[in-house]
């Protein structure tokens, strides 16, 4: 059974969608395999397992300690799945546990020194890897990418928003985002 067709909003040509999104399919695929994990692990001299990589990396870029369901909600997870990385990540010295300074019952987690060095190293492998991949692309086209590439996260957000999902964690990395384009250099 198709979708019900929606009468507010604008239709775009749907064979650039598809290409568009059999596009993003191929990269999704193309990052998140698990041997280009491993390798890139290995490279790097950290031991992470995939899932624990995204949750350690929006810790270190919040910069501030966080509990377990904002990392869910973030994450567009399940909490479940959060407290078993957040085990894994605590047991190999990554993240710590510290009370949350509003509710002295609750904890939340923050990265160590640790885990934001393995982060950054993480981040320089993956960097070096798609500079590699787009060597031959001009200076002007890696712009345009970045850009429109932003520019559909923002719209795959606000349309998150609209349907319920995500809520004011859409929003804040909106915003984060938006405040690092804005940044020198960016």
């Amino acid at each position: 059974m198709p979708p019900p067709e929606s009468t507010s909003v604008p239709r775009v040509d749907s064979a650039h969608i598809v290409e568009l999104e059999g596009a993003l399919a191929r990269v999704a695929y193309l990052l998140t395999r698990v041997r280009r994990h491993d390798r890139a692990m290995i490279k790097c001299g950290v031991s992470m397992d995939r899932a624990s990589v995204p949750l350690l990396r929006v810790l270190c870029d919040d910069g501030e300690p966080m509990r377990l369901g904002e990392l869910a909600v973030r994450l567009d997870v399940e909490a479940p799945h959060v407290s078993r990385q957040i085990q894994r990540l605590e047991k190999a010295g990554y993240i710590e546990r510290v009370a949350d300074p509003v509710d002295g019952r609750a904890q939340l987690v923050r990265p160590t020194a640790t885990g934001r060095q393995a982060v950054d190293v993480i981040r320089e492998v993956q960097r070096d890897w798609m500079q590699e991949a787009l060597a031959d692309w001009s200076t002007e086209d890696l712009k345009a990418l970045a850009v429109l590439n932003h520019r559909m996260v923002d719209d795959f957000l606000d349309h998150a928003e609209t349907i319920g999902d995500f809520g004011a964690a859409a929003r804040e990395r909106r915003l984060v985002r938006a405040d690092d384009a804005s940044a020198p250099g960016a």
